[in-house]
């Protein structure tokens, strides 16, 4: 028997916190599917866990289990908006996300709704929507403080900067930038929150570089040479479990040195980004090597240009 908002009614059945433990798990579990491989690798298990996770809201009995059940269905909403958008599926990802935001709020997790809010505007930074990603750091960030949790307000200043220098504003951008390295490092020693742990030192240099990689895009590429150190740094410092990221900061990378001439670092770190993009199973990956392609196409008359150009077309006309 279904229940007005979708949930099965369960008369007789008690959730207690080993319940909420197991989802929680599953939820890790899953989230580091979605790390290591993409979006595509655990979607349709995420999706497949959603109905039995909201069928337990209405077995709770205690208001101290009431509310972290309701923060753990609310993340594997959020993971379900993210391994959506990560298969270019903004659609389905912002109604997951969405739902997720509710929970979040009937929980009272303001770090939660940090966090996707967080989410929600990466999705509109990727597809060019800078304002309405910036509209939702900025309630994320409202979010943060009410948590006052430095490494929300961390991810949400990192952000905020790269929506700036999308805009070409470096003065934001690098202002936003100083705010997420002083937040980061106040937030030294606290333990995080399953959903924001991926934030560590490495994904702040990735940030750092990234910033840096789009103003060398949108103002002048000496803003990418700032950035390389970083770029490098996180490359090197992101362990096989985060594939993904290092896959992005490895585009990041050879974009900004292939923007500079630099063709023979761009095309051994190019080749690298684009085999990486390939074994993924995230479209969004791949549409952001979309970048390293045009800073490359500058130099069409560069046989190793074209060839890195031609990868990269192969790997976009690969499956998910």
């Amino acid at each position: 028997m279904t229940g007005s908002d979708g949930r099965e009614e369960r008369s007789g059945t008690r959730v207690g916190l080993a319940d909420v433990r197991r989802l929680e798990d599953s939820v890790a579990e899953l989230r580091a599917l979605d790390y290591r491989y993409g979006g595509g690798s655990c979607r349709v298990a995420v999706e497949t866990r959603l109905p039995a996770a909201v069928a337990l809201l209405d077995g709770v009995t205690k208001t101290v289990v009431l509310a972290r059940l309701y923060t753990a269905v609310a993340d594997l909403y959020n993971l379900a908006g993210w391994t959506n958008f990560d298969q270019d599926r903004p659609a389905a990802a912002l109604e997951a996300f969405g739902r997720a935001l509710e929970l979040a709020i009937e929980a009272g997790n303001d770090d939660l709704q940090a966090n996707i809010r967080y989410r929600i505007g990466r999705l509109h930074l990727h597809y060019e929507a800078v304002d309405a990603a910036l509209v939702e750091f900025a309630h994320g960030r409202e979010a943060a403080l009410a948590a006052h949790s430095k490494l929300a307000q961390a991810i949400l200043s990192a952000n905020q900067a790269w929506a700036h220098a999308k805009k070409a504003d470096v003065t934001g951008a690098l202002t936003y930038l100083r705010r997420a390295r002083q937040e980061f490092a106040e937030a030294e020693g606290r333990e995080p929150s399953p959903w924001a742990a991926f934030f560590g030192a490495t994904d702040m240099a990735a940030m750092v570089g990234t910033v840096h990689g789009e103003l060398a895009q949108t103002v002048d590429i000496r803003h990418g040479r700032d950035g390389i150190p970083a770029l490098a740094e996180a490359i090197e410092g992101y362990p096989r479990s985060m594939t993904r990221s290092r896959s992005l900061t490895l585009i990041w990378l050879a974009t900004v040195h292939a923007l500079d001439g630099d063709l023979d670092v761009a095309t051994t770190v190019g080749e690298e980004a684009v085999e990486l993009a390939g074994a993924l199973r995230s479209p969004r990956v791949r549409q952001r090597l979309h970048s390293l392609s045009a800073a490359a196409g500058r130099f069409d008359g560069n046989a190793a240009a074209r060839e890195l150009i031609e990868r990269i077309e192969t790997v976009g006309q690969s499956g998910q």
